[in-house]
């Protein structure tokens, strides 16, 4: 049996899965809300008492967050997470934790060519590293690295490097969210389910439109992202269209800066919650022409495929191929 988790700012996927024929097979899956626990253990220990977990030989858990030396301190979350503990509770090694974009990665080594939508239409499929980036509740960005026979997942924490601006609507952006975050602006607050709404805040100071009363009537607790992109698809509002227009353009220029930085000739992967959600928007021109705009360079991006993930469980998918293949 092998015990696969997903652990997210916003909610928390494990799942039970039992081997037959060499493959692994859902035997059960429950989804935690993260923020009404105050830890990962706590999560194991009621899925354990409530399903009656039989005897578990491997976990593999993907976190949002750094691991380092198998401990990890959640990045949108007050928890500690150290394999150590999991070892112990379960009685076994085979144990380990992977940044969540690692586990999306590896995940998305397995999905079906269905399982995808191309958005470049002039893609060569051509054999080389993958680059996987991910706009959800952060932003999570990897790399699956081509050896030349297979692919092995690497972890970074690319989201949190410096929001780069390129136009002057996004310098004044930058500007206005230095204000918000003085120590740092990293581009997951633009890039992300916050980014939105910071986006959005930003366009509302600048008087870019008046806002739609049903955002102004939001309930407390209501997700603000959620509210624009409705309103955008929707009611076709003009500020939350302007909004999203301005996440996809900062969006596709991270994904071609990630692209450069891990020349991944064999594509660049989109996934995360926010894409399939808002697939009629990433497939107009902004993200596409944001994500070739290298200069020089703009030839090569061209050739790469550009893939946005249907599959919303490729992080558990890759949890639990990796402890299949790598720990069991």
């Amino acid at each position: 049996m092998i015990l696969a988790g997903d652990i997210g700012g916003t909610k928390t996927n494990l799942a039970l899965y039992e081997i037959k024929q060499n493959q692994p097979i859902l035997v059960i899956k429950e989804q935690f809300s993260s923020k009404n626990y105050d830890s990962l253990m706590q999560i194991i220990k009621e899925f354990h008492i409530k399903n009656g977990t039989p005897l578990i030989e491997a976990v593999c858990i993907g976190i949002a967050g750094p691991i380092i030396e198998q401990r990890c301190k959640t990045t949108n979350l007050p928890w500690h997470i150290n394999a150590s503990e999991i070892m112990d509770f379960f009685n076994t090694r085979k144990v380990r934790l992977l940044n969540d974009l690692e586990a999306t990665a590896y995940g998305m080594s397995y999905l079906k060519e269905e399982e995808f939508v191309e958005l470049n239409p002039n893609a060569k499929k051509q054999k080389g590293n993958i680059a996987v980036i991910a706009a959800g509740t952060g932003l999570g960005e990897a790399i699956l690295y081509w050896d030349g026979v297979s692919y092995t997942p690497i972890g970074t924490e690319g989201g949190h490097s410096d929001f780069a601006p390129t136009t002057k609507k996004e310098d004044e952006l930058l500007l206005w969210l230095r204000k918000k975050y003085p120590s740092h602006v990293s581009v997951e607050r633009v890039a992300s389910g916050m980014g939105i709404s910071n986006i959005y805040d930003f366009l509302v100071s600048s008087n870019f439109a008046k806002e739609p009363s049903k955002i102004l009537n939001m309930s407390e607790g209501m997700d603000k992202g959620a509210m624009i992109s409705k309103c955008a698809l929707e009611d076709k509002d003009i500020l939350c269209q302007e909004t999203l227009k301005l996440f996809m353009e900062v969006y596709g220029s991270e994904a071609g800066n990630l692209a450069l930085k891990s020349f991944s000739l064999g594509g660049v992967f989109i996934g995360g919650g926010i894409a399939p959600k808002l697939l009629t928007i990433l497939k107009e021109e902004y993200f596409y022409n944001r994500f070739i705009s290298k200069g020089r360079f703009e030839s090569l991006l061209k050739t790469i495929p550009l893939k946005v993930s249907l599959n919303q469980e490729t992080a558990l998918l890759g949890a639990v191929r990796f402890a299949f293949d790598k720990l069991s």
